[in-house]
């Protein structure tokens, strides 16, 4: 089969999962694994905001640097938007969700990568 070309191409997406609140207090655990994943050559990103309840300057820091890092390596980053209406309020206001794009579930921003 000489004139067959096969190219076998993975996307690695990783889905981060948040719970409860995305703030000053779980921040840097969470800025700490995604350092650990992006050394790890992982580059798109879900972020599943389905059941974070609060979000603050902290919280939105550390989505702000996961895209501006994901994007220097070639990568990108989704959202799933927040079911609480306060946590939506932050990206809102923030105008994020004109910058990620976002999605109702984890499948549907995993599948538009």
């Amino acid at each position: 089969m000489g004139n067959l070309q096969v190219i076998e191409q993975t996307k690695r997406i990783v889905v981060l999962t948040f719970s409860d609140r995305l703030d000053a207090f779980n921040a840097p655990n969470a800025r700490a694994e995604i350092d650990g994943l992006l050394a790890n050559g992982a580059m798109n990103f879900v972020v599943d905001l389905t059941d974070v309840s609060f979000m603050d300057s902290a919280g939105v820091a550390v989505m702000v640097n996961l895209l501006k890092r994901s994007r220097q390596v070639g990568g990108d980053v989704r959202l799933v938007r927040p079911s609480n209406e306060t946590a939506m309020r932050i990206l809102r206001l923030t105008r994020f969700d004109q910058v990620f794009a976002m999605f109702a579930t984890a499948g549907e921003a995993v599948n538009a990568f």
